[in-house]
């Protein structure tokens, strides 16, 4: 699972250039529609990165645009990749939407929970008790494969140049017994491995801070290495995600995020908070 490459990235980034193009062009979505013989909604789901797009409808926008040869085959070259498939194709009933792509090809990542170890932190069997709650008529086999999916998902923790990680939790992720005693011990001892890497930042939010900025629910920021790439707020229900790319969504997010780990007890301190959890639920065992 090289970072190298990420095909949802590329389809972002290709959408974003399609949309400054055809502004540039002072053309509207109807226009471009009559003149290419499609409908005005396929080219807004271009746009907006919804649907992919075939290097033959790249080449013939750019051409309408007026784009210039050197500019035209860069961008034509970039659909090609956009439509090529990563690694989560192989669990594609596991993952849904755009967010793996996206955390793929992430260079950073500043993630907040209140009720979970995050994602990329469980331990499989973490994982399974978490899904299996959450999803009560879940069967065996889908159940494999989520936690499988999830595994496969935290290899980029361990890539040769990995994102740089930033997690916040609330206190109560530590004090809920998920999987019992044992499955906690095993749990809280990966969070240490895990928060000694140097890419690798945890701290923990302890309840005698009272009322802070993240009780109204998690959130994920991932930031790109591209300039071209914009940050992108990930924001994760039951059912599905909603992602937020508009400067003042990331702004507001952002802040709030520096407020948590501003509240939160410092790295050192966390894993001696982390420690203390652990021992009182090895006395359990």
């Amino acid at each position: 699972m090289a970072r190298s490459y990420s095909p949802t990235v590329r389809r972002r980034r290709l959408a974003s250039e399609l949309r400054r193009l055809r502004d540039r062009a002072e053309l509207t979505i109807d226009e471009v529609g009559e003149k290419l013989e499609c409908s005005a909604s396929k080219i807004s789901r271009i746009e907006t990165g919804h649907v992919g797009v075939t290097p033959r409808d790249v080449r013939d926008m750019l051409e309408l645009y007026g784009v210039e040869s050197d500019e035209l085959e860069e961008l034509v070259q970039l659909s090609r990749e956009a439509r090529k498939k990563g690694w989560w194709h192989n669990y594609s009933e596991v993952f849904t939407g755009a967010f793996v792509g996206l955390e793929a090809e992430a260079a950073t990542l500043r993630a907040y929970q209140a009720l979970l170890v995050p994602g990329l932190l469980q331990t499989a069997e973490y994982t399974r008790e978490v899904t299996r709650a959450s999803r009560p008529d879940i069967s065996a086999a889908e159940l494999d494969r989520r936690v499988a999916g999830r595994q496969a998902r935290q290899q980029l923790l361990r890539e040769p140049e990995p994102p740089q990680y930033w997690a916040v939790v609330d206190e109560a992720v530590l004090c809920r017994p998920v999987g019992g005693p044992a499955a906690m011990v095993t749990q809280l001892n990966r969070l240490t491995e895990l928060a000694t890497l140097p890419h690798v930042t945890l701290q923990v939010i302890p309840f005698e801070t009272g009322a802070h900025a993240g009780m109204e629910g998690a959130f994920l920021i991932l930031g790109f290495p591209e300039q071209a790439d914009p940050d992108v707020v990930y924001v994760e229900n039951t059912s599905t995600g909603v992602y937020m790319e508009e400067p003042p969504e990331i702004l507001r997010y952002t802040l709030k995020f520096d407020h948590l780990r501003a509240m939160a007890l410092g790295p050192d301190a966390t894993l001696e908070k982390i420690a203390e959890a652990a021992t009182r639920y090895a006395r359990e065992t």
